[in-house]
Formats: C-alpha cells, structure tokens, sequence
C-alpha cells in the first residue's frame, strides 16, 4: 500500500495511489515525492532504469513528475505483476493494449529466486540474501514478494530443519537478517502510514518468528502501524501493551500447532478479556481452525496476502 500522501500535496506530488482515477490532467509544477526509502521509491527507479515501463517528466532538480496517464501505466503494471507475470515481460504486454490475458509466468523466473534463495539460506550467504531480498521487492509489489517468493521458502526450510546441525543457525541467521531488514522498513513505513496500530506478536512456545516477520511486513505494506514484539510476551501482560501502544488489533503468528491448552483455553480467554480484535495468522491458524472456530479469536489462515484482506474486515486499514 502506498504511503499517505503529506499534508497539502497535490496528486502529483504524493506517493502513486493504487487505483487512481481516469482522468488525465497535466503534470503538477511540483515534484512528486519519491516513495519511502525501500518501498515505492526504489522500485520506479528499477522499473524506469532497468526495464523503461515507466518515463515520468522531470523538473530541473531532477525530481519526476508524474502526469495522470503515467500513474495509470503504474497501476497496468502492478496489475500484470499481481498476476504473476515477470516483470521482463510486463513491457511487451503494456506496448499490446488489446491483450487481456497474462501469459504463462517464465518458468525460470520465481522458481529459480526460489531456488537461489534457499541455497543462499543454507549456505549463510548474508550477500547473496541481501541482493535477493532487495532485487524482489524493487520490483515487485509486496504481496507478490511474499506469496511467491519468500512463504514457499520458509515452508520448504520449516520441512528440511530439524535436528541437524546447523538447522538452528540456518534458522537464527536468517531470523536476524529479516529482522534487521524488515524491522528497517517498518521504522521508515510507521512514520507514515496512517492505519491503526496492530501489535504483532509470536505465539508462546513457538520454535521460531520468521512466519510473525512476513505478517509485519505484509500488514505494514497495508498501511497499518506495526508495533512488533520480537519475543513472547505473558498474556497476562498483553491488555497493557495494548493501552499502552493504543492498538487497534492483535495478530499473533505461529509455524506450529503449539500447546492444546494454549490455542484451546488461553488464547480464547485473552480474545474475553481484550476490547480489541485478536487474530491469528501462519500454519498454525489452519493446523488450529478447527479448534477456535467457536470462540473470538479471528483465524485469517496462513496465506498472508488473504490474512491481510481477511484482518481488513476486523481492523480496516487507512
């Protein structure tokens, strides 16, 4: 989701909105603001230099002014790369206006990232996962990045790991690289989104945050502000953390089934005790459906992009 626009801008000078309307005025005399470091920005800047889907006027500065029809050829290409379509394909079909069906995604394109990314894991190639991470979400939209790339990932290793040695590393170290990165973006997108907070949160006993680290970024690319806890908090103190934070909602986050006291007594208790919404998110809300299908607690599933649509009806976002 893109960033609220500053206070007074004109349409030209905030961040792209995601269905903008047919009109088509002249560009604005002032710069549109590039997007937040790491999201919008960086990936209209690949989409212009690398690939040339986008050509915006540029005023002597150099800042890019964005005319109507510029962000509706924005709004074509996010609609082809949320189909799946790679985004070395995109341009042909934008110059084909009469083309209304994507063609079969490249079959080396998201399998191969796949690929590649779960060598660099395994290998602790922190490089190799920077350029990977980076390279995929300067070019495609969030939800994409996550559903294609990084959950098929992170479900794949959650099989192999284990007992072996050099599970629990593979696992830490990635952790702390997603972490740093997300933890980064999350920094930069709170200050501007202007959705309610959503405190975020992993479950008790769970072997791992990786699962929480995807939610936060799929819910701050919604436009909430995320509050993220990194370790389990006491359920006796979350009521605080929810004052204290003014939290619109709970999403917890899990990769396990966890504990039948846990998911069957306590967390419906806290969805009692809380004035909020209490979500649950990642395999452990489709392992555990069955289990709180009669009590409060929302269970979104662990597709994150529905998760998101899902959390939209309890909290909705800005």
């Amino acid at each position: 989701m893109a960033a609220a626009p500053t206070a007074g801008a004109s349409p030209a000078s905030a961040s792209l909105p995601p269905w903008p309307s047919r009109a088509r005025p002249a560009p604005s005399s002032r710069p549109r603001r590039p997007g937040a470091p790491g999201r919008q920005g960086s990936r209209e800047r690949a989409w212009e230099r690398r690939y040339g889907l986008i050509k915006p006027q540029r005023t002597p500065k150099g800042h890019r002014l964005y005319a109507r029809e510029d962000i509706e050829r924005v709004e074509q290409i996010l609609q082809w790369l949320n189909r799946g379509v790679p985004v070395s394909q995109v341009r042909e079909l934008l110059d084909r206006p009469e083309a209304s069906e994507a063609p079969p995604a490249d079959a080396s394109d998201w399998p191969g990232q796949r690929a590649q990314l779960l060598t660099a894991v395994e290998a602790l190639d922190q490089a190799r996962l920077e350029t990977l991470y980076g390279q995929a979400l300067s070019l495609y939209p969030v939800p994409v990045c996550i559903t294609e790339l990084w959950a098929p990932v992170v479900r794949e290793l959650e099989e192999r790991w284990g007992e072996k040695l050099g599970d629990a590393l593979q696992r830490l170290s990635l952790e702390a690289f997603l972490r740093t990165r997300i933890g980064t973006r999350l920094l930069h997108a709170n200050g501007l989104a202007r959705g309610p907070v959503l405190l975020l949160a992993p479950l008790p006993d769970d072997p791992g945050t990786l699962w929480q680290l995807l939610a936060a970024l799929a819910a701050s690319d919604q436009g909430y502000r995320v509050q993220l806890l990194d370790a389990p908090l006491p359920f006796g103190e979350l009521p605080l953390a929810v004052e204290c934070f003014h939290a619109g909602s709970v999403l917890m986050a899990g990769s396990h089934a966890g504990r039948t006291d846990l998911v069957r007594r306590q967390l419906p208790r806290l969805a009692e005790q809380l004035e909020v919404p209490v979500a649950l998110c990642g395999p452990v809300a489709r392992i555990r459906e069955a289990d709180l299908a009669d009590t409060r607690v929302a269970v979104l599933g662990d597709d994150l992009d529905q998760a998101m649509s899902r959390l939209q009806t309890l909290l909705p976002a800005a």
